[in-house]
């Protein structure tokens, strides 16, 4: 009966309706019974203090391996920049098994290359690492506007510094960029504050750090530089003479570098609608940005960590596929995905909210 799919359909929108739909069965207990749920819910209360405890410690936890990992993502940094050059043996690997070539197809490779170096320039370090790296994460390349492509290409390093031992939750996104024409800052920051303690007032809300602020830079643009603005002319006529007159204003441009600038949060915490939806986006982005793009920067850019991701929701489409009890009816109360047409809507509107507030 339970590999029944119309039966685990309808039992599944039997619990969807139950859930956030109180029984009613609380109100009908005893006060002697109501009683000892208010003592549990007081050891749940407890439950949440010792929980943000945990991920203090988990917070600790990031601040420690990040210096260990820092030696590396400097090393990291010095051959993109051209500041080390690898030897033969860091340079040496392996591929796959189905990547693998015949002596005679790896000496043709190896001609072919030769030839395309000898036609071309030697390049410094890995050109344009992090502009790739961008345009290969959707949540990123959204963002992304062709006017912002030229800056990003002397985009060196991103770095990740938590805040020290005693001070508030928080961590700090460091873009560092090589001297250019469009700024004259060699680093651009973004930083997170979050808070990982319940509520007073909602303590059952409580489910981790939550990211509670973010400040953004001020970036120096050189004159006539800068992508997030851009002058409009547009026509006006007088009322009263129906003269017409050219008028130019400057207003807000969309761009990538609208990150730096995001909405303040008041002291007493209300947004309104568009800054909250800003915001959510900003707390992902920045999120997305410090746990998967900074540590796995090189996948991003061969691409194969997206690879990676695809082969996952393929499997479990094809188990989907495969499996003879698989009814869409169930599928439709399990959480979906976003799309990514949605996801690219989502972050088109965050960069475009982002301009508008810059302004304001």
């Amino acid at each position: 009966m339970m590999q029944n799919p119309q039966i685990l359909a309808a039992l599944q929108e039997r619990l969807d309706g139950l859930n956030g739909s109180p029984s009613g069965y609380m109100e009908s207990l005893p006060k002697v019974v109501k009683r000892r749920v208010n003592a549990l819910k007081n050891l749940q209360v407890k439950c949440a203090h010792i929980e943000a405890k945990f991920y203090e410690e988990v917070h600790e936890l990031e601040r420690k391996y990040a210096a260990l990992y820092q030696p590396l993502f400097d090393k990291r940094s010095d051959i993109v920049k051209a500041a080390y050059e690898p030897t033969d043996e860091e340079c040496e690997w392996k591929a796959d098994e189905e990547e693998e070539l015949t002596d005679e197809m790896k000496e043709k490779a190896k001609l072919e290359e030769e030839k395309k170096d000898e036609e071309k320039e030697d390049p410094k370090g890995i050109p344009e690492f992090w502009l790739t790296v961008f345009k290969n994460v959707d949540l990123l390349s959204d963002m992304l506007q062709e006017h912002d492509e030229p800056i990003l290409k002397h985009l060196q390093d991103i770095k990740v510094k938590f805040s020290d031992p005693g001070q508030p939750m928080s961590f700090t996104l460091e873009f560092h960029f090589e001297p250019n024409d469009f700024f004259t800052n060699t680093m651009l920051t973004k930083t997170y504050k979050m808070r990982s303690e319940p509520d007073e007032n909602d303590p059952f809300s409580f489910d981790g750090p939550e990211i509670m602020s973010c400040t953004g830079c001020t970036i120096d643009w050189t004159k006539g530089k800068n992508v997030t603005l851009k002058t409009i002319k547009k026509k006006q006529k007088h009322k009263g003479r129906g003269t017409v007159r050219t008028v130019t204003k400057t207003v807000p441009n969309d761009s990538f570098f609208n990150f730096f600038t995001p909405p303040e949060v008041p002291e007493n915490g209300e947004l309104d609608e568009d800054s909250e939806a800003i915001l959510a986006a900003d707390f992902e982005i920045g999120h997305f940005i410090r746990e998967r793009i900074v540590p796995r920067a090189v996948l991003y850019f061969t691409g194969e960590a997206i690879e990676d991701d695809d082969d996952d929701e393929g499997e479990e489409e094809a188990d989907e596929e495969n499996d003879p009890d698989y009814d869409p009816k169930v599928r439709e109360h399990v959480p979906l995905k976003i799309s990514g047409a949605v996801r690219k809507d989502l972050t088109q509107q965050f960069s475009t909210l982002l301009a508008q507030d810059f302004l304001t």
